[in-house]
C-alpha cells in the first residue's frame, strides 16, 4: 500500500525535475567551458572539438623519470635521451600530459583566472594517471609544491594544494610541511640555468615534519625544466624522505639555453 501511494509522488518529482532541467537549458544553455562553443549537458563541459584535443595532450607515451615525450624504445635505463645526464633529485614523474592547446586553456584558467572548479577535472586526469604508476599505493604523503606567503596572497590560492586535494586517498595524507622561504621570480620566461638559481635554497621542512623514511608524491601544476620540483626533492630527501616522485598536470618543453 504505502508503494502504491508513494508511485504518484516519484512521478511527479521526475516531471518537475526534468521540466527545471529543460528550463535551464532555456535559460542557461550550457557552452564548452573553453571555447564557448555551445554543447550537450551530457557533454560533460566540453565540445567534441576540445575533448578531442585534451585526448591528444594525454595520449602520448612519455619519460617516467623526467615526463618529457619519449618512445618506449628510446628509453635507457628507465631515462630518455632529454634525461640521460640531467640531475634529477626526484625518482620519477607522472604527468596528466603536455602543456599545450586544451589542457594548458585549463591549466591557465585554473592557475590564473580562478577557475577552482576545474581543479577536479584536471587532478582527475592526474590520478588516473597515477594509478598505473606502480608506485601509486607506497605513497605516505602528497606534498603540494609551495608558494611564498606574497605568491599567496596574490594569487588568492595554492593551486598545487587543490590539486593535492583530488589526488589524495587514504591511508596516504597530505601534508604542508614543505614551505617557501624566499619570494623568488616566476620561473616561464628564465632559462634552465636561471630557473636553477632563482630556485636554489627557497624551500626548507618544518619542524616535526613526517618526511622521515616516507615515500613522497610532490604535485604540481606544470613542471618546464624539472628545477623547482628538483630543490624540493632535494630538500624532502635532506629531510629524511625514502622516495619522492613528481606527479604534475602539464610538462612543458623549454630552451636549455
Amino acid at each position: 500500500m504505502q508503494t502504491r501511494q508513494s508511485n504518484p509522488v516519484a512521478r511527479l518529482k521526475g516531471i518537475l525535475s526534468r521540466g527545471v532541467e529543460g528550463l535551464e537549458c532555456l535559460l542557461f544553455p550550457p557552452h564548452c567551458v573553453l571555447c564557448q562553443t555551445p554543447i550537450r549537458r551530457d557533454d560533460d563541459g566540453l565540445c567534441p572539438a576540445c575533448w578531442q584535443e585534451l585526448t591528444r595532450c594525454t595520449a602520448a607515451d612519455y619519460c617516467r623519470r623526467c615526463g618529457r615525450n619519449a618512445s618506449p624504445f628510446g628509453i635507457v635505463n628507465n631515462r630518455c635521451g632529454a634525461c640521460q645526464d640531467e640531475d634529477l633529485a626526484f625518482d620519477g614523474t607522472i604527468r596528466a600530459g603536455l602543456y599545450e592547446s586544451a589542457l594548458r586553456s585549463l591549466v591557465l584558467a585554473f592557475k590564473f583566472h580562478q577557475r577552482t572548479e576545474y581543479a577536479g577535472r584536471i587532478s582527475g586526469m592526474m590520478k588516473d594517471a597515477l594509478a598505473v604508476s606502480g608506485w601509486a599505493r607506497r605513497i605516505d604523503y602528497f606534498v603540494p609544491v609551495p608558494l611564498h606567503w606574497r605568491r599567496r596572497l596574490e594569487r588568492g590560492f595554492n593551486q598545487s594544494l587543490y590539486l593535492s586535494r583530488g589526488l589524495c586517498a587514504a591511508p596516504a595524507r597530505i601534508s604542508t610541511d614543505l614551505v617557501r622561504t624566499r619570494y623568488t621570480k616566476r620561473q616561464w620566461n628564465l632559462s634552465e640555468a636561471q630557473r636553477r638559481r632563482n630556485v636554489k635554497n627557497a624551500f626548507a621542512v618544518r619542524q616535526g615534519h613526517p618526511f622521515d623514511g616516507k615515500t613522497i608524491a610532490l604535485v604540481d601544476d606544470i613542471t618546464t625544466s624539472g628545477a623547482t620540483l628538483t630543490e624540493c626533492a632535494k630538500v624532502l630527501k635532506a629531510a629524511g624522505a625514502k622516495h619522492v616522485y613528481a606527479v604534475v598536470a602539464a610538462v612543458a618543453y623549454s630552451d636549455p639555453k
